[in-house]
């Protein structure tokens, strides 16, 4: 028999032991603690938790299997001392081996000596003869909301003294700890599919958007610019959009490339005109910190931005000699450095540039490069002036009101033939854009539920832009002032001669084709005739 002063040195030996283990297990927890706060990557949190178990309390092997919900495997997503491509190769059924009785029963196992178990598949190969090891092996459960999601388990050598009862109660504490971090990571998954839906759902509705069917217009004017859309938007050309200011450049250019392959990749667009040129050259190329006095951090360029997407220039005729020179060479090799740097960037894009200027008269002033007119002009791309298609004003007046009726929560829903008339008779040299501020302002004027020509106080005299086609002036600058003939009617009837005229000129007393090319029906033509004694 032990005596009692034997009794109480085992006694105080144990005590010790277990104290030694509660501060090691609190160590433990609280490393944990800090390992699960700081990533939300599962593999990184697990790596590290497993890492701590090795070092802190000499458990060998620890591995994390989870289940597939998709496949109803069961995966492992770390183990410690093992790489990647063997993890990869193992899977295991549920209620297969020992993990697979785990999760099936959702209770833990313990195996005092792997060697003389028959149900220890040993799979990863990573304990060698498992009969000559020695080797106990500790699985514990992982349960989510009242479900088994996976099994935690750990290598121990084969000791009489150990206590596997308290193993498994920590790994259970473990276990519950693990089961955090995969919440965490599912919500964050799900968080990341959630956004890449609502992006995907974005880039449809942008495509669906810029299609060229949904950019407005049915002349034949704009059915050309349609095709011109359709033939660069599969190729990787380089494409220059030309047109007057406010004939829609911009969304020609956003339906080029949402109906490229490029559709899923950024869009990046500037106004060259928009910007002094120091700064225009930092936003194209980016710039390294301490570039310039105020740059304390490094910062992407558009270039950048745009890789394996599309970049749009706008205003590209505004741009500076020096700026030329840089573009073209980003244009010829493909590659730059940010300002202040010396590393050389090289970038893939699809480059559309847009202008209002004659750049043939740029050209032949020195003031645009010939080489670079060369590489932007490879595809061009002329959008007509809405002057040019006036069959098509009908068209936009009624989008631009519903438009500008709902955003404004008006409830105007008619246009009077005389308002309409009037808009075909203007020239609109401001085009689309003037078009569609000339509707807003109008229905926000409008207190009834039909616009009328009043709603639209666009100058009408002899020496309006409606009658010379030239600059724009702005609206109500002839308010309060009587034309040449004293009376707007005057006025009015010498407009729709001077049109009709223009009208019969160009399709050589064609009334049929030119009623078309007025925007009205060859009787209201005939009528217009007869009452101006024009025939």
């Amino acid at each position: 028999m032990m005596s009692s002063e034997e009794s109480r040195k085992t006694e105080t030996k144990d005590s010790l032991t277990g104290l030694r283990r509660e501060v090691a297990e609190l160590t433990v927890l609280h490393e944990i603690s800090k390992v699960i706060s700081s990533s939300l990557d599962l593999e990184v949190v697990t790596t590290n938790l497993m890492g701590i178990l090795h070092e802190k309390m000499g458990m060998e092997r620890g591995t994390l299997t989870l289940l597939d919900a998709k496949t109803n495997e069961l995966i492992i997503e770390v183990a410690h001392g093992l790489d990647r491509k063997t993890i990869e190769k193992v899977r295991y059924q549920v209620g297969e081996g020992i993990t697979g009785k785990v999760v099936a029963a959702g209770e833990p196992i313990v195996v005092p000596n792997v060697g003389d178990e028959p149900l220890f598949l040993n799979r990863t190969g990573s304990r060698g003869d498992i009969k000559r090891g020695n080797i106990a092996f500790v699985c514990v459960p992982i349960q989510l909301d009242k479900k088994t999601i996976g099994a935690l388990s750990v290598d121990r050598l084969f000791q009489d003294s150990c206590s596997f009862e308290e193993d498994v109660r920590f790994l259970t504490i473990i276990s519950s700890t693990v089961a955090q971090a995969v919440r965490i990571h599912q919500m964050v998954e799900k968080e990341k599919e959630q956004l890449a839906d609502e992006n995907l759902l974005l880039r449809r509705e942008l495509k669906k958007k810029f299609h060229p069917a949904n950019i407005i217009g049915e002349s034949k004017r704009m059915a050309d610019v349609y095709a011109s859309i359709e033939l660069v938007s599969q190729t990787r050309a380089t494409v220059m959009l030309r047109g007057e200011s406010g004939t829609g450049k911009e969304l020609v250019a956003h339906a080029i490339h949402y109906n490229s392959d490029r559709a899923d990749k950024p869009f990046v667009k500037i106004s060259c005109a928009a910007l002094p040129d120091t700064l225009l050259e930092s936003e194209l190329f980016g710039y390294e910190r301490g570039a310039f006095t105020g740059a304390t951090a490094g910062k992407k360029g558009r270039f950048e931005l745009a890789h394996q997407g599309t970049l749009f220039l706008d205003e590209i005729g505004d741009i500076s000699a020096t700026t030329q020179v840089k573009l073209l060479r980003v244009l010829q090799e493909k590659e730059f450095e940010r300002l202040g740097g010396t590393e050389t960037l090289r970038v893939d894009i699809r480059l559309i540039a847009a202008t209002n200027k004659d750049l043939e008269a740029e050209m032949r002033a020195g003031k645009f490069r010939e080489d670079l007119y060369y590489r932007l002009n490879v595809i061009p791309i002329f959008l007509p002036a809405l002057r040019e298609r006036s069959e098509d004003i009908p068209l936009l007046v009624d989008n631009f009101l519903k438009k500008t009726a709902k955003e404004n929560r008006k409830d105007v829903q008619y246009i009077s033939d005389e308002a309409m008339q009037y808009l075909l008779n203007y020239a609109w040299p401001g085009n689309v854009r003037e078009l569609e501020n000339a509707m807003e302002r109008a229905v926000i004027l409008c207190k009834g539920d039909t616009l009328h020509a009043e709603h639209f106080p666009i100058p009408g005299s002899k020496d309006s832009p409606a009658l010379t086609q030239t600059a724009p002036q702005n609206y109500g600058a002839n308010e309060g002032r009587d034309s040449d003939d004293g009376t707007l009617p005057n006025a009015v009837e010498d407009l729709e001669k001077r049109l009709i005229q223009q009208a019969l000129a160009k399709t050589q007393g064609n009334q049929r084709q030119a009623a078309k090319a007025l925007g009205v029906t060859e009787r209201i033509l005939g009528y217009k005739l007869k009452t101006y004694d024009m025939k």
